[in-house]
């Protein structure tokens, strides 16, 4: 049953309220994990997951931990249901670190902690209305970085943030260079180019002053050697090993997610199933649109984690 699976853990976007509520009242061991980010933050994280307001579980600040808290407690239901290797790990943005600590190179602690300061730093890199992130939907990555270039000025820039999937790129900069590439992406045919509502321009060299904050927070911080694989946002690559984690989670917070790469790079790994741990089913979705995808199950609800581990799906 859970031979040659890999696991990908889901980033921001994917948070919802009430998510993980059913799984910590009936199993203990994820009701502490929520527990035990109350006590790493200092503050009832918990409560905002489980009751509100969306307003607070929308704040980066609050939503990394949030879902990595959400991702950590489905997946030790899951070791602990049905235990099993997977033959790799991954996360989106975020969720390379729900990825690490499921991997065992990371402690749980420490990646609710850092979440929470990566969250921080990232909000407070630039000022508020400043900074713009947007979906560009039917354009080829090359035609998006032309884009990019076209729209971007000498003191404002757009990059491609989030590469998705081969027709799904999200862009990242000053707004008015956003805009700018928004009104480009439309003229030369693409289905669709929208603004995003989200509260930074997350993955540009706008977020150079988070990335600084992170490297000094690394420094204080133990990386473990890995239990499993893992594909890193920055390359695609899988690493076995874990020099140079540091250096690639401080490089992603102002580097593209080459996440389209990254499922191609899992094509190349002979897995059999792909499970989703985390709330949402944004992941699911883009490896279901990627031809020779293996199966894939999103493990976000209650329902879809007992009927996984009881063998009914």
């Amino acid at each position: 049953m859970f031979e040659r699976v890999g696991c990908v853990f889901p980033g921001q976007g994917s948070q919802y309220i009430g998510m993980g509520k059913s799984l910590a009242a009936q199993f203990k061991i994820a009701n502490d994990s929520f527990e035990e980010s109350n006590s790493y933050l200092g503050f009832d994280l918990k409560k905002i997951i489980f009751e509100g307001p969306e307003e607070k579980l929308k704040l980066t600040a609050i939503q990394q931990p949030a879902i990595l808290t959400t991702s950590i407690a489905i997946w030790r239901v899951l070791q602990q249901e049905r235990q099993f290797n997977p033959i790799f790990v991954a996360g989106h943005s975020l969720g390379e670190y729900s990825a690490l600590i499921a991997s065992e190179a990371l402690t749980f602690g420490d990646g609710v902690k850092l979440s929470h300061l990566r969250g921080t730093a990232m909000q407070e890199a630039v000022p508020v209305g400043r900074g713009l992130m947007a979906a560009i939907l039917g354009l080829e990555a090359d035609c998006v970085g032309d884009i990019c270039k076209q729209a971007s000025a000498e003191d404002e820039i757009v990059v491609p943030a989030n590469l998705n999937s081969s027709l799904q790129i999200v862009i990242s900069g000053d707004s008015n260079a956003v805009q700018r590439a928004l009104d480009l992406a439309k003229k030369v045919g693409a289905k669709r180019a929208i603004p995003l509502s989200v509260s930074a321009p997350f993955h540009s060299p706008l977020m150079k002053p988070a990335a600084e904050r992170m490297k000094k927070a690394f420094n204080e911080i133990d990386f473990h050697s890995l239990k499993t694989p893992y594909i890193s946002n920055v390359d695609a690559n899988l690493h076995a090993d874990s020099d140079g984690i540091k250096d690639r989670l401080i490089e992603q917070i102002t580097a593209p997610v080459l996440w389209d790469s990254s499922m191609r790079t899992i094509l190349g790994l002979n897995c059999h199933e792909i499970l989703e741990i985390g709330p949402g089913n944004v992941l699911t979705n883009l490896f279901r649109r990627l031809e020779g995808a293996p199966e894939v199950k999103s493990l976000d609800t209650l329902e879809s984690l007992l009927s996984f581990v009881n063998g009914k799906v």
